[in-house]
């Protein structure tokens, strides 16, 4: 039986190792706060990119600037950036992500297509490395605070193959954030401006193109109260 001197110090450790970790917790959640109000900050700017981007679609246009052309058929050449965490103790997170690049890999190679895989963050570069897949390119050094230099530097050489023909599609696997606790793996086509969708139902549009348009907006209904009526 431990003497109460043992005891008082395990009961004195307990208690300082709760105060670290409150002060973690605290530290943590108001990263995240920053983190998610980024992130929903710059949703209506992506949608409103992405609108603009898909108005400017013309078969005349696809002509004169190769960004906009529609690759006819099957893509024979695919570059598919997958961007994952350079750390872990983050949940299913990176999981969820190396999940979707493997399930996009064996749909686009079950069609006959190349991938060129691009990976971005530490965790999907040792994943790959580990499952003997190459890699195209590879970085470690954009962290959770990328700048539009840093885009371009990830997007320029792939501008460059697709304007060349060396690639008829672009792909990126990125993580969308719905809440704290959920946050799942997507993949999305970055090239091939797809033409604006008709507007005269919005059913048709959601399904068209889930970017441009996300149809009607809910309005919850105002309940009346269970006493109105009653004096």
């Amino acid at each position: 039986m431990a003497k109460p001197r043992e005891l008082r110090r395990r009961i004195k450790s307990v208690q300082s190792t709760r105060k670290i970790t409150k002060t973690m917790e605290l530290v943590a959640t108001s990263k995240l706060k920053r983190a998610q109000d980024r992130v929903v900050a710059a949703r209506p700017y992506a949608a409103a990119l992405a609108e603009v981007i898909g108005d400017l679609y013309a078969p005349e246009l696809a002509e004169r600037f190769p960004l906009l052309r529609q690759p006819g058929g099957k893509s024979r050449r695919v570059a598919l950036v997958v961007i994952t965490a350079n750390r872990g103790l983050c949940g299913a997170f990176n999981a969820n992500l190396i999940r979707e690049a493997r399930r996009r890999i064996e749909q686009l190679e079950s069609e006959g297509a190349g991938v060129d895989l691009h990976l971005i963050g530490k965790k999907g570069i040792t994943y790959f490395k580990f499952a003997k897949r190459p890699a195209a390119s590879q970085r470690t050094d954009i962290g959770d605070k990328p700048t539009p230099s840093h885009a371009a530097e990830v997007v320029g050489p792939l501008m460059t193959q697709f304007e060349s023909g060396a690639l008829d599609a672009v792909e990126v696997v990125f993580a969308q954030f719905k809440s704290a606790v959920v946050e799942g793996g997507r993949g999305r086509q970055t090239t091939s401006s797809s033409p604006p969708p008709t507007r005269s139902s919005n059913n048709s549009c959601r399904s068209t193109c889930a970017i441009r348009c996300t149809g009607r907006s809910w309005k919850p209904r105002r309940r009346s109260s269970a006493r109105s009526g009653r004096r």
